[in-house]
């Protein structure tokens, strides 16, 4: 099962449209078959959940989806931090072992006939806290499974995964609480996870390069890294956007779905699993039509597609109360729930380099869960206060919204980004060696400009100071020399020695590459950029100096 290497071509040529090459690689098919038998517990063990909860009110069976979720609102980003510093493998494994431990607990206390709604939710949010510690490492390891050309396939793979599963795991589910209770559903997937874990322990991964003790983040240190390049990355930040604005509209479709079936349609735990069974089917149905339907759309026809879709259906599940209309309707709703999943998880994979990757990815996932996690319950109490029809009217008023603002805010175009490491600066040539804890750091970088050519220069400086950013400096400031005309002089404060080193080797990109090389290209010809970096004169590093 090892994993070839990203030159050879049996991971795919660019510009494929198969959407299902990825499964011809050995451990991505191994981990999408783990995956899938792991989501259909999962969903076996939402309907047990949600059925137990029935008779408690709307805002408890919603409730079930919040505790699911909410753990990666407070739990994704040091999730991130942890799958950047630490093997991503063995926290994976990690996870599901913890997660298959509280499912036994649950299966246990169902049998037992003792599980009262707060264990429940208890436990379901612990289980959501191991799925938050698994986020991160497990979409930052796609890279390492597939091209980065099929990383869009990838991605709806993995969306056909979760939602064959919806269509598999409710339907099987609502059969054992039918036929055996609960408890079974809760036993399965305790079982299921073991799956993934045997796989991982099987992969045959490539030993990633050791880090320099030098180049070694702390975790809050790490933690703010995180924050500092979302917040200065425009590509990653578009996609937050969307995913915010589309998320809590669509979330009404899975909160309110048991209140459909039970009070609009008046079906039982196999009908709402068939429900359920049909938006799998609709997601399955819509892998086949995803290549075609990017290459006629492209990424942002596809979530403006995707947010009206949504929309239509969710008007139809208030407005109609026959079965098989409502499941007629409800298979759209899966083509455009992965259609939409799919584009902006490859637009956020392909939009950050491997040092920030997991954590890039955990302010995603933290948008997309937390903004089902806080939707739920909101969906749930309208539901009560309104009724039902109402709240799935404004849900769908919301997607509209959401469906009308995409030519307003759009993905900025992917092929200006290209997050391959750039080990372009030389080693800063220093007298004496610092420690990885000193500074901060005062780098200044002198630039010598024709007049002329000043305020184009100060224009492509710009996008430097977002890469000075996204890779470290905590302040960034471009002067223009006062006595020498066309002389600028950019400041910019990093943290310490370890994070500049950190700079230096691997958070650059190709992009920022190409942002420096724009703003050189300026340069008087002959002239070169004169770097000097300086230290708190009054911290101890001085000290070392002397």
């Amino acid at each position: 099962m090892a994993v070839r290497t990203k030159s050879d071509p049996g991971r795919g040529s660019p510009g494929s449209e198969s959407a299902w090459a990825p499964l011809a690689l050995p451990v991505f098919r191994a981990l999408w078959i783990a995956q899938f038998v792991s989501n259909v517990g999962t969903w076996m063990q939402t309907v047990g959940a949600q059925w137990l909860l029935l008779g408690h009110g709307a805002t408890l069976v919603t409730l079930v989806q919040t505790a699911s979720s909410l753990p990666v609102v407070l739990l994704a980003l040091p999730s991130g931090v942890l799958a950047d510093r630490f093997d991503r493998r063995r926290l994976l494994v990690v996870a599901q072992l913890a997660m298959c431990a509280v499912a036994t607990v649950l299966t246990v206390l169902a049998f037992a006939g003792t599980l009262s709604p707060g264990p429940l939710l208890a436990l379901t949010f612990l289980l959501g806290c191991g799925t938050a510690l698994m986020g991160p490492a497990w979409q930052a390891i796609q890279p390492e499974l597939v091209a980065r050309s099929q990383l869009g396939e990838a991605s709806a793979l993995g969306a056909v995964n979760m939602n064959l599963a919806r269509a598999i795991g409710p339907a099987i589910g609502g059969v054992l609480v039918a036929a055996a209770g609960a408890g079974w559903t809760f036993a399965f997937n305790a079982v299921s996870f073991l799956g993934i874990v045997i796989v991982l322990l099987l992969w045959k991964r490539p030993p990633a390069p050791p880090v320099p003790a030098a180049e070694r983040e702390r975790f809050l240190t790490a933690l703010y890294a995180a924050r500092r390049y979302v917040r200065n990355a425009p590509g990653v930040r578009r996609v937050l956007l969307r995913t915010a604005l589309f998320i809590p509209g669509a979330a009404a479709v899975w909160s309110l779905l048991p209140l459909v079936a039970g009070d609009s349609l008046g079906l039982g735990s196999g009908g709402y699993g068939l429900l359920l069974t049909a938006v799998g089917v609709g997601a399955v149905s819509g892998a086949f039509l995803l290549p075609r339907m990017r290459k006629v759309l492209g990424a942002n026809g596809t979530l403006a597609a995707g947010a009206a879709v949504f929309a239509v259906v969710l008007a139809v599940l208030a407005t109609v109360h026959v079965t098989w209309v409502v499941a007629l309707a409800l298979l759209p709703a899966g083509l455009a729930w992965i259609g939409v999943l799919s584009t902006l998880s490859a637009a956020t994979q392909t939009r950050l380099p491997g040092w920030v990757r997991a954590r890039g990815l955990a302010v995603y996932l933290l948008v997309f869960q937390g903004g089902q996690a806080l939707a739920a319950p909101l969906w749930g109490a309208l539901a009560q206060w309104l009724g039902l029809a109402t709240a799935l009217l404004i849900a769908a008023a919301l997607l509209l919204l959401a469906a009308a603002s995409v030519p307003l805010w759009p993905l900025y175009d992917a092929t200006r980004i290209d997050p391959t490491p750039s080990d372009h600066w030389p080693a800063p040539p220093l007298v004496y060696e610092p420690g990885p804890a000193d500074g901060p750091v005062l780098v200044s970088v002198v630039y010598h400009v024709a007049p002329a050519d000043g305020a184009a220069f100060t224009a492509a400086m710009r996008q430097v100071a977002h890469s000075r950013r996204r890779t470290g400096a905590l302040t960034w400031g471009l002067y223009e020399d006062g006595n020498a005309p066309g002389r600028f002089i950019e400041n910019y404060l990093i943290g310490s020695w370890a994070e500049h080193l950190a700079q230096h080797h691997t958070r650059l990109t190709e992009t920022d590459h190409r942002f420096e090389a724009t703003s050189r290209a300026l340069l008087l010809p002959g002239t070169e950029p004169e770097v000097t970096h300086a230290f708190d004169a009054t911290a101890t590093v001085r000290d070392s100096m002397t």
